[in-house]
């Protein structure tokens, strides 16, 4: 396993990917990406079981589904840079032919991609279909997947998420990124959500809460709790206290970054920010 300071040059060579991802096309979601850095980092390199040899089934290993999945540059860089394709590859983001789209699709036959998602609210739904599939299967495996705070204002989520707990769902590890905007604002002026952690508990949910969604430390250290808590009877919830735009200081705590590319000399910018550590692509 690697040690806390290679996770930590992988989480700054990843923010740069995902700059110089989106400025090439001019178009992307850095803001989300950025924050959610430390996250897929500690999934793929320290926490998850999977192999690289990639098959849709995903029998006998860890499975991730991207709910929110316009946050897809932080996604592409951290598989490439796993293993499952050629990091080159990421200069083909959002180009036409490419197997980077803008929102993971299935039909290019991407390696690490099992569902296409972009619109927004139906990840929970997939996990939970993947949860029961591995216990018919007898797989012992866990589900992991990742949901815009935002993205629970769509109803389906709510539907999964009594469904889960009823049907004592509890393989499945679902986090939120509580960052707290959303395209249009801040998600307490576009639609509040109230009390999250109240709202998974009171439909039957194992909550737990990281406050420093950006400390890869911490982040990993959640992640292994949260599976400590599964095959309990319960799914279980991480509440992933994040900052949008993080490691870049101008696209941090704003929703202007949600959908919108920098420009070259924001990009210099953002670039000097987060030394490059394994190598531009």
């Amino acid at each position: 396993m690697p040690n806390t300071q290679q996770l930590e040059d992988f989480v700054t060579q990843v923010r740069r990917d995902i700059l110089r991802q989106v400025h090439k096309v001019n178009s992307g979601h850095p803001g989300g990406s950025l924050g959610c850095a430390e996250f897929f980092t500690a999934l793929y390199q320290e926490v998850m079981d999977f192999s690289t040899d990639f098959t849709m089934d995903g029998n006998n290993e860890d499975l991730f589904f991207l709910s929110n999945g316009h946050i897809s540059p932080v996604f592409y860089s951290v598989l490439a840079r796993s293993g499952f394709f050629p990091v080159e590859e990421l200069n083909t983001f959002r180009l036409l032919d490419s197997r980077l789209q803008g929102h993971p699709t299935t039909h290019e036959g991407l390696p690490g991609i099992r569902i296409a998602s972009g619109s927004l609210g139906q990840g929970m739904s997939v996990a939970i279909g993947a949860a029961e599939a591995k216990k018919l299967n007898k797989d012992s495996h866990i589900i992991y997947s990742l949901h815009g705070d935002g993205e629970l204002q769509e109803g389906q989520n709510w539907e999964a998420i009594m469904y889960a707990a009823g049907n004592k769902v509890d393989n499945l590890i679902a986090t939120v990124d509580l960052n707290g905007q959303q395209i249009d604002g801040c998600t307490d002026n576009v639609l509040p959500l109230g009390n999250i952690k109240d709202k998974f508990e009171a439909f039957g949910w194992d909550v737990l809460e990281v406050k420093e969604g950006n400390n890869i430390t911490k982040v990993i250290e959640g992640l292994k709790e949260a599976k400590s808590r599964t095959r309990k009877g319960k799914p279980v919830c991480i509440l992933l206290h994040t900052v949008m735009g993080n490691g870049v200081d101008f696209m941090m705590h704003t929703h202007a970054w949600h959908g919108k590319a920098p420009n070259d000399e924001q990009l210099e910018t953002g670039l000097s920010q987060n030394a490059e550590t394994l190598g531009d692509y």
